[in-house]
């Protein structure tokens, strides 16, 4: 992944008291961002947080969602070349006739009245006044829309990643999350006021009902805005195996001087609570990977059994069994034998983490 963040601040020495705290117990609902995630959270701006998440709308509904804008910022282009098709020869007469070349829209104020003199200043000052408001707050859309170089443009986006059943979505905040100060450290009182504001801000943009019901072309608003490069960067790393496209499922992320880049956890105490037996063996496992830093081996084992599951003829005993040695083989290359690493970090056969 050849983009880096611009502003890196990793180079830079931190100040003693800015690692104080990056050796204790994390304070809820936060823990360590997933490891397999680290060359993207590199390329990310320490001022603002992130959101991830799998859209996995159908593609024809997207390719219908980018229809409207990429129709809108053709008409937009369209228009202004025929505005500079209209107006272009007027301006150039004004321009030679203020260089003393004369010309039909030369003003002898001299020889004019103020009822002549009056309507023709108006006429040019709304003509001026026009394409400046077109220029100002129009034809910027078309231009980011196509070659916008900070974050990125749709359209490189859509060039680079196409349109998938399942794409990696990337938010990013925008002003509010420069100033809402500490949100994981508690006060001398034992709460935080920011901490409850920012959760609150991230429950409304991971509501089941806005993920489930919106594709991720349309989930910018005032608080969030995508993040065009992060969203190739993150499709480049599904592409090339760096990661499961799993691992993208709905990670909050922001920055912390004293603890560094953050994860926070959406489960919470009551869901954590509901679990049953099953997600726990699997969670278990997941952190039983991450320890030894073989954490991508859990997504990329999530991949096989979903795929598996999802051929024609449903995940029956052979479906198992073909996943198993693929399974078996993809952990052996990795140097571990996942039978055995199963048992030891679950404490159960290691058929349950096929079925």
């Amino acid at each position: 992944m050849a983009r880096q963040r611009k502003a890196a601040k990793s180079a830079s020495v931190k100040p003693a008291h800015s690692q104080r705290n990056n050796t204790g117990a994390l304070p809820a609902p936060y823990k360590r961002p997933p490891e397999v995630l680290q060359p993207i959270i590199d390329t990310f701006d320490e001022k603002h947080v992130y959101i991830l998440h799998v859209d996995s709308k159908p593609r024809a509904f997207k390719r219908k969602i980018f229809l409207v804008p990429v129709c809108l910022n053709l008409a937009i282009a369209a228009l202004f070349a025929w505005r500079v098709y209209y107006v272009g020869p007027y301006y150039l007469s004004l321009v030679t006739s203020a260089m003393g070349y004369w010309n039909e829209t030369t003003m002898f104020v001299d020889e004019m009245t103020w009822a002549e003199i009056i309507p023709e200043v108006a006429r040019r000052a709304l003509t001026f006044m026009l394409d400046t408001l077109l220029a100002v707050f129009l034809w910027p859309w078309p231009v980011e829309f196509c070659f916008g170089q900070q974050h990125g443009n749709p359209v490189a986006w859509r060039w680079a990643v196409g349109f998938r059943d399942r794409e990696v979505v990337v938010r990013r905040s925008r002003r509010w999350s420069a100033a809402m100060g500490d949100v994981v450290s508690d006060g001398e009182d034992g709460t935080n006021a920011a901490r409850s504001y920012f959760l609150a801000r991230i429950s409304a943009a991971t509501a089941p009902m806005v993920l489930g019901e919106k594709t991720g072309y349309v989930l910018m608003d005032g608080d969030w805005d995508l993040d065009w490069g992060a969203m190739v960067d993150a499709t480049t790393m599904v592409d090339r195996k760096m990661a499961a496209l799993e691992a993208f499922s709905l990670v909050v992320l922001l920055y912390q001087e004293d603890w560094g880049w953050l994860c926070v956890d959406l489960r919470g105490e009551e869901a954590e609570a509901q679990m049953d037996g099953r997600q726990r063996q699997v969670l278990a496992f997941r952190d039983a990977l991450a320890a030894v830093g073989k954490e991508d081996l859990f997504y990329r084992w999530i991949e096989i059994v979903q795929f598996e599951a999802s051929q024609p003829g449903g995940f029956g005993p052979e479906k198992q069994e073909l996943a198993a040695q693929q399974i078996r083989e993809l952990f052996m290359k990795e140097g571990v034998d996942f039978d055995q690493f199963w048992k030891d970090s679950v404490g159960t056969d290691s058929s349950l983490g096929i079925q």
